[in-house]
């Protein structure tokens, strides 16, 4: 049985960990499915509090630079790891949406629900600020 890679990269940043989606193209249902399980478990793991003065929360950017489609069902997967971050006290930040995928974001009115910024440099200074 081939096995399903969570096709993400983590990085831990001073007051962030980010989760850069690797993928292009995120269609497919096991795909989606792979993609909560993985980021689920970096929530899960992640240090809850590398910086004094946090309030112990995780910290959460979702990178999308390399994503140029992607299904409904990820847009469910957003909102349960929405979910499950501020469960853990923590902030969730997307970053660096494809244009097209963003209009969708916008009918849908999920850029109510998320802090969206251009960049992952915009994203982290958000958090320095809420800090």
């Amino acid at each position: 049985m081939a096995s399903i890679k969570p096709r993400i990269s983590v990085e831990y940043a001073e007051n962030a960990t980010i989760v850069t989606f690797t993928d292009e193209k995120i269609l497919e249902e096991k795909d989606v499915q792979a993609l909560q399980e993985s980021i689920m478990s970096v929530i899960e793991q992640a240090p809850l509090s590398s910086v004094e003065d946090r309030k112990g929360g995780i910290n959460l950017i979702l990178d999308f630079c390399n994503v140029r489609f992607l299904s409904s069902t990820v847009l469910g997967l957003l909102i349960r790891i929405s979910k499950k971050v501020y469960e853990r006290d923590g902030q969730l930040k997307l970053c660096s949406i494809n244009p097209k995928i963003y209009k969708i974001f916008k009918i849908t009115r999920l850029t109510k629900i998320f802090d969206i910024y251009q960049d992952i440099e915009s994203a982290v200074e958000s958090l320095s600020i809420a800090d």
